[in-house]
């Protein structure tokens, strides 16, 4: 089973990976992670396209996105998962990462690119802090 989980930055999509990583005994590749499969990034790039590939009917993967452009990675076949959360929480986060301080470019950054993943396909939509990671695991297990 190959499950994309895809959305801006600090939307909890680590979180919901990390949760099924542990129930579906799932490897995570996270946004360029592939690089290491190989010294050459297109190398790299077409072994990972066969990994995921592979992983649509085989072993569990699970692809964590949140570049648009990795979105052209996935194979037909995959369960594509939409995190969002809503700008003010991504900002909170954000500025947790950064030591509890959230520099105004960084905070014009977040604004600019919120919402950018809502038009993309997907089959289950995870909303931070308004949907139950227990009951989006098992729904997403079920798939």
């Amino acid at each position: 089973m190959l499950i994309a989980i895809f959305g801006e930055s600090c939307t909890g999509k680590s979180t919901l990976a990390a949760m099924l990583a542990e129930m579906a005994n799932a490897n995570i590749f996270t946004g360029k992670d592939y690089l290491r499969l190989a010294k050459s990034e297109a190398i790299a790039k077409k072994l990972f396209q066969n990994k995921l590939q592979e992983a649509v009917t085989g072993s569990n993967l699970i692809y964590v996105i949140s570049q648009k452009e990795h979105l052209s990675l996935l194979p037909e076949g995959c369960i594509r998962i939409l995190v969002t959360a809503d700008l003010d929480t991504i900002k909170e986060r954000f500025a947790l990462r950064m030591h509890g301080n959230l520099p105004a470019p960084v905070a014009m950054m977040l604004e600019r690119s919120h919402g950018c993943f809502d038009k993309e396909p997907f089959d289950i939509h995870v909303q931070s802090g308004l949907t139950d990671l227990d009951e989006a695991c098992k729904q997403i297990m079920d798939k």
